[in-house]
């Protein structure tokens, strides 16, 4: 079993101890996040997981989280996203250059192959258009030279929260559309893979509609399969059905609660609002079973099966 944590919510950055907690606990239970009352419990024994993935734009705080990782011989890989919009896209994302010191120390600790960079969204808007966009890009490829072998990209998608927050923004309008429908998209991941390469990274894209292959942008997954067959013999087959159309992802289960991450970002399609994801992080406990939620009152039923 691979086990995501999180593409919901940021746990590296947010939940670290919770996260230790439930390690040596040996489980953790996951509400279903359509119905909050229907939780499962997810074996973290060793002996039950294959692979972890970390998804995370701040690895800062999760120093005792890979001790712990470490300590129990569990693989993992992580998947640090990094474009340095800042506000008012990222209003409580780490700064770049922050990011880019922590990676350079992480890669020293697990290897450039376990680090995977996301550079995703794309969204254009004021001052990111796609001649901004290349720039940016080729500044952050310079930086993460060495501490990384793999990129991957996507375009916004634009889900109604998505759009909602987007246009409640100044100029918001400006943000509304979709960069893949836009004529220079394949201009623009044709640079990208182009700085990529020279960097020594190969780019691929996540979850797109469209194969952009003959632009050196070919498809691929974030928790990928491939890398994780590479580096850990892992047997795995088939790709994860509950992820969005064109997902490439191989099956996992995913830890995280939506609406609890703190980074704000306007795109996010796993948070509703910056104020809910405050409040509960406020209710959040790190010895509870769950990771935060309503699903908390329901703690003290570790054996519930869902």
């Amino acid at each position: 079993m691979i086990v995501s944590a999180s593409r919901r919510t940021d746990i590296p950055a947010f939940y670290g101890d919770w996260f230790v907690n439930r390690l040596a606990a040996g489980f953790c239970l996951v509400a279903n996040p359509f119905n909050p009352r229907q939780v499962s419990r997810v074996s973290l024994r060793r002996d039950d997981v294959g692979a972890f993935v970390l998804w995370t734009r701040d690895p800062r705080p999760f120093a005792a989280g890979f001790d712990a990782l470490d300590r129990g011989g569990y693989p993992y890989v992580v998947l640090m996203t990094l474009t340095g919009y800042g506000p008012p896209l990222e209003p409580h994302a780490p700064a770049a250059g922050e990011v880019l010191a922590a990676a350079g120390a992480l890669a020293a600790r697990v290897g450039p192959e376990r680090l995977v960079w996301r550079y995703d969204p794309v969204v254009l808007g004021p001052g990111l258009g796609p001649e901004e966009h290349a720039a940016r890009f080729a500044r952050l490829a310079r930086r993460l030279e060495g501490s990384t072998r793999q990129v991957k990209v996507s375009f916004v998608d634009l889900y109604r929260k998505t759009r909602r927050r987007l246009g409640a923004l100044e100029h918001g309008h400006a943000y509304l559309s979709d960069p893949s429908l836009d004529p220079r998209a394949g201009e623009l991941l044709a640079r990208m893979s182009a700085s990529a390469a020279g960097h020594g990274m190969t780019l691929s894209t996540c979850a797109e509609a469209r194969d952009w292959s003959v632009c050196g942008a070919p498809p691929g997954a974030c928790v990928d399969g491939d890398l994780l067959r590479r580096l850990f013999g892992l047997q795995i087959t088939g790709t994860d059905r509950g992820q969005r159309p064109h997902c490439r992802c191989a099956p996992s289960r995913d830890i995280g609660v939506p609406d609890s991450c703190l980074h704000g970002c306007v795109y996010c399609y796993a948070t509703s609002s910056h104020e809910l994801a405050a409040r509960r992080r406020s209710t959040h406990d790190p010895h509870a079973p769950v990771q935060a939620g309503p699903a908390r009152q329901l703690g003290g039923a570790e054996g519930t099966m869902g």
